[in-house]
């Protein structure tokens, strides 16, 4: 099994001029099998379909305790069908090796790109979160998420490497 690893933002990510005002940003990486599709879109669907129970429990939880906030929740989001969408994460560019995906909200504006790069061991899959704030609110929800955020990623990660990247 590929280890799941903690990176320093990729300069090759369309989010590099995020970067700057961004107020929590990281990127984990995982190699990819020489068989897997280098499609950053089909890696990015694999990736966030079929999540661990134990993340639907945590997403669950964080939309009832923002709901009454008047913030988003993942099933508001899924619901919005004009939108284009995976999961509930809203599409924002699509590239043959990367997707943008992310939401904009009242307290803070963010960002995740699945980035197909080539390595010296062959290719791999950059997540990277990128988070602005609106306002103090976003700062707050950061500090609160994420340790979670952090291990939400890795598991995702893992398990998609365990179910078979596509081909």
């Amino acid at each position: 099994m590929a280890r799941v690893a903690r990176v320093d933002l990729p300069q090759a990510s369309v989010l590099r001029p995020l970067y700057a005002q961004a107020g929590f940003a990281d990127a984990f990486v995982i190699d990819l099998p020489g068989n897997a599709t280098g499609d950053a879109e089909r890696l990015a669907t694999h990736m966030l379909r079929g999540q661990p129970r134990w993340i639907g429990w945590l997403v669950a939880l964080r939309d009832t305790l923002v709901a009454g906030f008047g913030l988003k929740t993942s099933s508001a989001l899924r619901d919005d069908v004009a939108t284009d969408r995976i999961e509930f994460f809203r599409v924002y560019e699509r590239h043959r090796q990367e997707i943008i995906l992310g939401e904009d909200d009242r307290h803070l504006d963010f960002r995740l790109s699945a980035l197909v790069e080539e390595s010296p061991s062959g290719r791999r899959l950059v997540a990277t979160t990128v988070v602005t704030f609106n306002h103090w609110a976003g700062r707050a929800y950061i500090a609160a998420i994420a340790p979670f955020h952090r291990l939400v990623v890795k598991a995702t990660l893992r398990r998609a490497e365990r179910t078979g990247w596509p081909t």
